[in-house]
């Protein structure tokens, strides 16, 4: 049909970029390759098969051995790291955390397996006390007042992070949230001769509502009818954006060589201030919350998985975020790798 009779005399029309494909593909601003992925794993101190976490479906608790073999699968669709999360037994938590230094400890053993199978693999390891204390908290907890005791807790995380990059790991990932831990952690590395090992700061680290399914996971959630954990003296407020951008600057005249924003998919603005406020890396964690809510909307028919997916995870690159934390990776990755 030829409309020219019914012209408007419009000299820029953006929807000549948009007509095709291949017009469309020219002009696309923002790309999300697989080189973005980072892979998070849990990684269980029992046997037996894969098992299946109800409320993250297609995710699992691996075994040492099923966790280097899912490595190799990622390792192989070009998924560049992963970042382990320990399952602990209950019967080896308490109070303090202290199996986070035992020898036995499964992270380790998983990070020594995945790096002597697959030593070009990046391994991101968490350093936090939550898995391993009875009470859930990051670190050790005043008895009094129940708030978590920021600079005991950053001594046990400096031997904790030590202890990781001699079994293997690249990067390690203080996700606590306590005041002056990159730069403790910094130092110790530094003094135990691992100058080349980089720090991934979890600077802005939300109190959010999110997290539910992670805790899940790695066996940190109470039970329903034990007290809501309350992590709120010592992750962000939520409404707080400005002193996001104060722990981002801190952590990084601290030493902190990749920054991170978690969640991401509701803190894209936290993304993008953070991106102009830094020359580092940023990085964003798509959390188990938000991998859970796509999937549970896409069960009851309300919104497509793969659509949804595909948006959620170009909107936290666009925002200013060099890669990506996310669940949804393995898909990303077998659907670019076509």
């Amino acid at each position: 049909m030829n409309n020219s009779d019914h012209s408007l005399n419009i000299v820029r029309r953006p929807r000549r970029n948009r007509l095709s494909p291949s017009i469309r593909a020219l002009t696309q601003e923002t790309r999300l390759l697989v080189s973005d992925l980072v892979a998070p794993l849990f990684v269980k101190e029992t046997g037996g098969e894969p098992e299946p976490i109800t409320s993250m479906p297609g995710q699992f608790r691996y075994n040492v051995a099923d966790l280097v073999k899912e490595c190799g699968e990622l390792e192989a669709l070009g998924i560049p790291a992963v970042a382990l999360f320990p399952q602990i037994s209950d019967k080896h938590k308490d109070d303090v955390g202290s199996y986070a230094l035992a020898e036995q400890n499964v992270l380790f053993a998983a990070i020594k397996a995945v790096k002597e199978a697959h030593p070009e693999l990046v391994i991101i390891s968490d350093v936090a006390l939550d898995p391993y204390t009875d009470h859930g908290h990051d670190g050790l907890v005043d008895e009094k007042t129940g708030i978590v005791v920021n600079d005991a807790t950053v001594e046990i995380l400096c031997k904790l992070s030590v202890a990781l990059v001699e079994s293997g790991a690249d990067i390690v990932a203080p996700s606590d949230m306590m005041d002056g831990r990159i730069g403790a952690i910094r130092t110790a590395l530094d003094e135990s001769g691992y100058i080349n090992r980089g720090i991934l700061a979890y600077s802005a680290k939300f109190a959010s509502a999110y997290y539910g399914p992670f805790r899940d996971a790695v066996g940190s959630k109470k039970s329903p009818d034990a007290p809501p954990l309350d992590k709120r003296n010592y992750q962000l407020n939520p409404a707080n954006a400005r002193e996001a951008m104060l722990e981002a600057q801190l952590d990084e005249e601290e030493g902190a060589d990749m920054l991170m924003v978690k969640p991401a998919g509701l803190y894209l603005d936290i993304i993008a201030q953070m991106r102009q406020q830094t020359n580092l890396p940023v990085a964003a964690y798509q959390v188990s919350g938000e991998y859970a809510q796509i999937h549970a909307a896409a069960e009851k028919g309300w919104l497509n998985l793969e659509s949804t997916r595909d948006e959620s995870l170009l909107a936290i690159k666009r925002a200013g975020a060099d890669f990506i934390l996310t669940y949804f990776a393995k898909d990303i990755a077998r659907i670019l790798a076509e």
